[in-house]
């Protein structure tokens, strides 16, 4: 694979390589735009607003079935004025920051809701931070991933990325699944499948340093190995667009982003009643309200990576996939050890011998398809087989 020098952000790139891209059409100032792009960015503008202040008039209030309704209505809007900003602001800022920044805002708010949650108290808040995490870390490893691959595979033939930088990802995020849900299963300082203060600072402290280390090798010193690539090996420094975002229009982007996620994550937290009343009467565990939940706020990077496979960028949707796994444990453990502090009640951090097993084969199966760089429909299919064996446990346990 041939490196070659990181070009600057936003950069228009006329290579070869990016001819069978997919435009995406960006607008430098949205008054200056017409018709449907110029209602895209009216309504990609409003939805977050009107989403944060229906949250706002709704939190911690029952609801009627027509309001639940409208802000899942709300909701679904939401996704898709954050999918729009995520990527107005990652055309601005370039590749790979335009994933980190979806990532991160998306697992920092996760973070907030699960302390909220906590916070609240009850018998199942022990497991929450748990079941929240392993359940992004499934959805992303198998669902966004599978899924990734064989939309760009059917697409395109046979879907390719950088093994370099997806086995660093993936060699991290399974460090941090074993070292903050596993260990805890079998250490004995305490008791049940808890860790000991010491060991919840130590595996807190790993995570920020893994997590950092991780932010350090995707923004400064090898960016190259988490950029897309082309089928001859060579990196995609720049990509084709019709006009770059200015500043002022990616900072008020960014400004939409972070609305939109807090309405998609608030008003997903809304609706959960309504969900978990449904899951009871259908007779199901009640661990099937965390996996819907998870998947309603991971939506806007389904999306996202989805799209970026479609335009044959599968590095970026690895690059969404494994960095919001990574972030859901690196920022949600030291939050919840944090929290724990004033927080009363214990922390069950271990999972079940059943999820373990899915973990481990996860990790093994992610192993043999990211080592090629290369990967057919029959990678993503085994992915999504076990990401549906994940939700049939879920439902039957």
């Amino acid at each position: 694979m041939s490196g070659g020098g990181v070009g600057p952000a936003g950069a228009v790139g006329e290579g070869p390589e990016t001819r069978n891209a997919a435009p995406v059409a960006l607008c430098d100032d949205h008054r200056m735009v017409t018709g449907p792009r110029a209602f895209l960015a009216r309504w990609t503008t409003v939805t977050p607003v009107i989403a944060v202040v229906l949250l706002a008039f709704t939190w911690g209030r029952p609801l009627p079935g027509a309001i639940v309704g409208l802000l899942t209505i709300v909701l679904a809007a939401s996704v898709l004025a954050a999918v729009h900003h995520a990527e107005v602001v990652a055309h601005r800022v370039g590749e790979p920051f335009g994933s980190l920044v979806l990532a991160i805002a998306v697992t920092v708010i996760e973070v907030a809701l699960i302390v909220t949650l906590m916070a609240d108290g009850g018998d199942k808040s022990a497991t929450l931070a748990r079941d929240t995490v392993f359940a992004a870390v499934m959805i992303t490893c198998n669902g966004v991933v599978g899924l990734s691959l064989l939309v760009a595979s059917l697409r395109h033939g046979i879907a390719v990325f950088n093994p370099e930088g997806t086995g660093a990802a993936l060699a991290t995020v399974a460090t941090l699944a074993t070292l903050s849900l596993v260990l805890p299963t079998f250490t004995t300082s305490a008791p049940g499948p808890e860790f000991s203060t010491v060991q919840l600072t130590f595996a807190a402290l790993s995570s920020l340093v893994l997590y950092g280390l991780f932010i350090a090798t995707l923004t400064v010193r090898h960016r190259d190995y988490f950029l897309p690539i082309t089928r001859q090996g060579e990196v995609i420094t720049a990509e084709e667009h019709a006009h770059a975002p200015s500043s002022r229009t990616a900072l008020i982007s960014l400004g939409m982003l972070g609305l939109a996620l807090i309405g998609v994550v608030g008003l997903a937290k809304g609706v959960s009643p309504t969900i978990e009343d449904g899951v009871a009467a259908a007779g199901l565990h009640h661990a099937v309200v965390g996996v819907i939940i998870a998947l309603l706020v991971l939506l806007p990077e389904t999306i996202a990576a989805v799209r970026s496979a479609r335009r044959d960028r599968v590095q970026t949707s690895l690059n969404l996939a494994l960095g919001s796994a990574m972030a859901s444990i690196g920022l949600t453990i030291p939050a919840v050890a944090l929290a724990s502090v004033w927080l009363s009640g214990p922390l069950v951090l271990g999972l079940s011998s059943i999820h373990m097993v899915l973990l481990a084969l996860t990790v093994v199966v992610a192993s043999l398809t990211v080592v090629p760089g290369r990967a057919t429909p029959l990678q993503g299919g085994v992915h999504l087989v076990l990401f549906a064996a994940y939700l049939e446990l879920a439902v039957n346990p």
